[in-house]
């Protein structure tokens, strides 16, 4: 039962049962992993009860610390969306004429993307780009492609996103230095993959102009918006937060009373706590809203979670049954023997199966379920550049099965074949760029 062709073939079939339903049977992702989950289970022999036990167990755990802070931090990029704040980040960047249309929308993504899913950050964002486009005549793919990229780039390797917060969770990595590396790796990663990928393609990339179906969409007028030192305190609050803990840890004494407050306020469901509140504050009642249109606004976000938190449940539950039926065990030992660097597996994984299931949360998930078991065996690698690893994988292949894919192609007016050559080949070398920005502080940290 328990032959190493037996265990390889069972995790690669359940591989295959998770893209096949997803991409072909056009399964929600959360009933996709349960279904690998009971698949999983008793192709390992494992007694019913047990199994479901090991799901039950394998959700309760992950959404237990996990649904918490993407609640709050959902509250907090909601807040940075109705709110304006996003916008004011982006204009005054924007004036900063030392800086290229492009390394601009880099920046944008990244600071901004810290509070924003993915989507979210492209709809929103995307006015920005139609400005600079129209004021400087340039071509829209090449301001939506670095914005797009530094998007995902952090959406994957920068908590508290759900997808890296999960797997930072799952490997036990410190998260503010995850937070610290991410946002280092996701710049050279995003600044690469997107304005310096493009300017060696030079006149190759086609001119785009602002679809006539979106002409009409503007950035907000700048009058409305928060100030720019308000938007950035509180986009930037939960992570001082998290990185003072981590400062602590290394600097200070365990038994001192500041060393206890700094430990409190900068667990990741504490900050996120501070930073929704102070959300609320600044961004809300002293830009002149109403709590009761707050609270609506909260109830908006809720509900918009339900299906990430879902996925990120049922990826739990298909952890939790590898771990107990002994699978990710014998994995460990199969793939210790083999000829590859870890964190080079990590990242293949990753990008296999983003490419395949379209989803860079699921990739993540299975990736830290089938990676994380040989991590003992590998005590030099830090979970912190195995959470990266991984991270930097789901970056690439954003292809036709990813939405977010489709939303591109939509806003730049592009072809399937011009949103593949480009927005496709972009996150790719951002990846590739990531994976080696990973190697490179593996030696350093």
């Amino acid at each position: 039962m328990n032959s190493e062709v037996w265990v390889v073939g069972t995790l690669l079939t359940s591989i295959i049962l998770i893209v096949v339903t997803i991409v072909k049977g056009k399964v929600h992702p959360f009933l996709a992993l349960l279904l690998a989950s009971f698949y999983v289970g008793t192709m390992m022999g494992m007694n019913p009860v047990k199994m479901v036990n090991a799901m039950e167990e394998g959700i309760g755990g992950t959404l237990g610390f996990l649904a918490a802070v993407i609640g709050l931090g959902t509250i907090l990029g909601k807040m940075m969306e109705v709110s304006g704040a996003a916008e004011r980040i982006g204009l005054a960047l924007q004036k900063c004429r030392w800086l290229s249309p492009q390394v601009i929308m880099v920046l944008v993504g990244l600071v901004c993307g810290i509070t924003l899913f993915v989507e979210v950050g492209v709809v929103l964002l995307i006015p920005l780009a139609f400005s600079i486009a129209r004021k400087t005549r340039t071509s829209l793919l090449t301001l939506a492609i670095p914005l797009c990229t530094a998007l995902m780039a952090v959406h994957c390797i920068v908590p508290p996103h759900p997808a890296a917060l999960y797997v930072t969770n799952q490997l036990g990595a410190d998260i503010g230095s995850v937070i610290v590396y991410g946002l280092a790796v996701g710049l050279f990663a995003s600044l690469v993959g997107g304005p310096l990928f493009l300017k060696l393609l030079g006149k190759r990339v086609p001119f785009k102009e602002v679809p006539a179906a979106f002409a009409d969409i503007q950035a907000r007028d700048e009058a409305s918006l928060p100030t720019l030192s308000a938007s950035l305190f509180t986009v930037l609050l939960p992570i001082l937060l998290m990185l003072a803990k981590t400062v602590a840890e290394l600097n200070m004494d365990h038994a001192s009373h500041l060393y206890t407050v700094l430990e409190f306020i900068g667990n990741p469901i504490t900050a996120m706590f501070i930073a929704a509140f102070t959300a609320y504050y600044v961004l809300g009642i002293r830009q002149r809203m109403k709590m009761e249109g707050l609270l609506d606004k909260t109830e908006e976000c809720f509900s918009s979670i339900a299906n990430i938190l879902l996925i990120i449940g049922a990826g739990g539950a298909f952890n939790g049954v590898l771990k107990a039926s002994g699978l990710g065990d014998s994995l460990a030992t199969i793939l210790s023997q083999l000829d590859m660097h870890p964190i080079l597996l990590a990242w293949l994984v990753a990008i296999v199966l983003h490419a395949a299931v379209g989803s860079a949360t699921v990739a993540m998930m299975g990736a830290t379920a089938i990676v994380s078991p040989i991590m003992v065996h590998y005590p030099e690698i830090s979970p912190e550049i195995m959470t990266l690893a991984i991270g930097s994988g789901a970056i690439g292949c954003t292809m036709v099965t990813d939405s977010l894919f489709w939303l591109v192609k939509q806003y730049c007016g592009a072809t399937l074949n011009e949103t593949l050559k480009y927005y496709t080949s972009a996150t790719f070398v951002a990846s590739l760029m990531a994976l080696a920005g990973t190697f490179l502080l593996s030696y350093i940290v």
